[in-house]
């Protein structure tokens, strides 16, 4: 920040040498807006390394659940509903897996997929179920959502395409990723061993 405060300190009080006069305020707010634009472009950049890391590719079509939004509405709970198909997201801290110590699957709510293991849960403090893996790369797909004026990767049941939530690069090793997900969206599902 002190940096900044000195360029624009400097911005302000440059002084053109040919023609002895100062900057004006549209020259300094063109020169803001490209700094801007510059951190905003790199920004996106650093988000799309996560884009190729998991998809469905591999998963059968044949294998696919297809239902319409009235069918997924009668099956499902609301808030399942909520989540999984209209592509909301559950309160932080409402992990109804929180304290689950169990090794196991947690697999999608909708159809039984299984989507993450337990051995690859970390507590990430963000009030949400976090993996820094997935169980199978097919069993996901990740698309772009460029929702809420933000940039994210999209986590999606690769078989009934619910929403599970999203993705990130600020991950432990030796991925580097979070997959953020609602809980609501998952079953459990106990190892028998």
């Amino acid at each position: 920040m002190y940096y900044f405060n000195n360029l624009f300190i400097f911005t302000l009080n440059y002084t053109d040498i040919s023609t002895n006069r100062r900057l004006d305020c549209h020259c300094i707010m063109k020169y803001l807006c490209f700094i801007g634009f510059l951190f905003l472009l790199l920004q996106s950049c650093a988000q799309q390394t996560a884009h190729t890391v998991a998809d469905a590719e591999g998963f059968p079509d044949s294998l696919k659940i297809v239902k319409s939004d009235e069918e997924w509405k009668k099956i499902l709970p609301k808030e399942v509903y909520d989540v999984t198909r209209k592509e909301g997201t559950e309160c932080a801290f409402t992990d109804k897996f929180k304290e689950n110590k169990e090794v196991g699957i947690y697999c999608c709510f909708c159809c039984g997929l299984e989507l993450f293991s337990s051995m690859d849960k970390f507590n990430s403090g963000t009030g949400w179920p976090s993996y820094f893996q997935v169980y199978k790369k097919q069993h996901v797909r990740m698309d772009r959502d460029t929702s809420l004026g933000m940039i994210r990767d999209e986590v999606s049941c690769a078989r009934c395409d619910a929403h599970l939530g999203h993705v990130f690069t600020d991950g432990p090793k030796p991925t580097g990723l979070r997959f953020c997900i609602n809980s609501v969206a998952m079953t459990f599902k106990k190892s028998e061993r």
